[in-house]
């Protein structure tokens, strides 16, 4: 094994011929036997996050199966145009030059929701766009300073967001499992929920029986299965495969001219902070994973990059850009840690995000069966937050305090979704997503409680990837 670098070790392709001296393992040039079969690796742990956010704001917004299509596809594009800046980096400007997968984020889907429900027929999509290009130049504006910043954005406050994210997205899965479609006359009927069950089972089935690659793919077969199995009951619909194109790359602002909207703006601005201290967590686990040290011109390229694709991504149909934590976990499980790799499997999202009929494919999943895979799939986001929060001091009255508090204000618009009602509309943009109210609530407590009055500040503990 290679030993620790002191420092930013030098970055660039190698290989290790015994008469060499090794490169850093971050380096090396896998021979393809063994390249291939672990960005596989990368591409099984990531696909079903990728795809997740353009499902969702697709159904949410009521675009078609060729709408639908067209978001899949971009969402793939700019997740593979993402990766393989990150990972192979641009001089000194942009790239962390690690195995970092970057990708549509789920932490943006419960703000995006209340964007579109605020937003009128037909201009739901180009406000969600506008907003989140202004949150990919608050990125690129922030991202220099941000190691300042990290202070106020504790675990404590990250488990908070990452919980919430979990929560209020499980009632999309749950809808999911009854049919997808609230207005059918059969909506939620035991035909649907049966599907949505059989799926979690096989899934379930796959985790506990399957080992190494099997496992690490059990949401996958157990999407797989789950549409085969829809099949006999004429649940599974074909017609997006026939009429999609084989190869096509998206339009720019084919949904639309972006819409700038205050309360819209600062709602994702909000939602892009935590998504920054995501990927700062990110890159220094991978940092000690990978025995290279994370400092903080690294921290800045990496999130050069976040800003960047989140900025262009709405030009093709893209959303806010962030780290995938379970992209992380395989490299800790593999100890496969050349971004070449991460290289390939960002290649790969590209060529599938060239080839819509490939995000048709995904589209045909009958949405019961994207039920009963959504409930694992944001039940697991929500643990992780759990386990964050179980690291941030919850011995502290203080903290504990914070955290109820925290939880209460983003779980009202679940709770009650008609509370803010009464509110201006740029408050019902703001608080009527159980993300945003929670991370602003937990980040102002966090100020009352350990910054504002305090002579001496505590040094914030090193964050953890989630």
């Amino acid at each position: 094994m290679a030993q620790p670098a002191m420092g930013p070790a030098p970055e660039g392709p190698c290989s290790t011929p015994p008469e060499k001296i090794p490169c850093h393992p971050v380096d090396e040039k896998l021979p393809l036997a063994r390249l291939v079969p672990a960005a596989l690796q990368h591409i099984a742990a990531m696909y079903a996050g990728v795809v997740t956010p353009p499902l969702i704001i697709g159904q949410a917004v009521g675009l078609d199966t060729a709408g639908m299509t067209r978001l899949i596809a971009a969402s793939l594009l700019i997740a593979g145009l993402a990766t393989i800046l990150q990972t192979i980096g641009v001089t000194n400007i942009a790239g962390n030059r690690l195995p970092f997968v970057n990708a549509a984020s789920s932490a943006g889907i419960a703000p995006m929701l209340a964007i579109a429900e605020t937003s009128a027929p037909g201009h739901q999509l180009p406000a969600i766009y506008g907003a989140v290009m202004v949150a990919g130049v608050f990125c690129l504006a922030v991202g220099p300073f941000f190691g300042r910043l990290l202070r106020f954005f504790p675990p404590l406050v990250t488990g908070v967001v990452i919980t919430l994210i979990g929560v209020t997205l499980m009632p999309v899965p749950v809808g999911w499992a009854q049919g997808g479609d609230k207005s059918a006359a059969d909506f939620g009927a035991m035909k649907y929920l049966a599907l949505a069950a059989f799926t979690l089972v096989v899934i379930l089935l796959f985790q506990r029986f399957g080992r190494g690659f099997v496992k690490q793919i059990a949401l996958l077969l157990g999407l797989f299965i789950g549409t085969l199995a829809a099949i006999p009951f004429g649940m599974a619909d074909f017609a997006a495969l026939k009429d999609a194109p084989v190869a096509a790359l998206p339009s720019p602002f084919a949904f639309g001219t972006p819409e700038f909207q205050p309360a819209a703006i600062l709602s994702l601005c909000i939602v892009m902070l935590v998504l920054m201290t995501e990927s700062s967590a990110g890159m220094l686990a991978l940092g000690e994973i990978c025995e290279r040290r994370t400092d903080g011109r690294t921290i800045t390229r990496g999130l050069r990059t976040d800003g960047l694709a989140t900025l262009v991504g709405p030009v093709f149909g893209g959303f806010p850009t962030s780290a995938f934590a379970q992209n992380v976990g395989v490299v800790s499980l593999t100890r496969v840690r050349s971004r070449y790799v991460v290289a390939v499997a960002g290649g790969a999202l590209l060529v599938l995000g060239t080839f819509p009929v490939l995000g048709a494919v995904v589209s045909l999943v009958p949405m019961p069966v994207l039920g009963g895979a959504g409930i694992v799939l944001f039940g697991s986001i929500a643990v992780s937050g759990i386990r964050t929060l179980s690291e941030a001091g919850l011995d502290d009255s203080s903290n504990i305090i914070l955290v109820a508090v925290a939880l209460g204000a983003g779980i009202i618009p679940l709770a009650a979704p008609t509370f803010y009602a009464e509110f201006p509309a740029w408050a019902q943009t703001v608080l009527g997503s159980g993300i945003s109210a929670g991370a602003l609530v937990a980040v102002l407590l966090n100020l009352f409680f350990h910054h504002l009055g305090t002579r001496s500040r505590q040094t914030v503990p090193a964050l953890k990837s989630s």
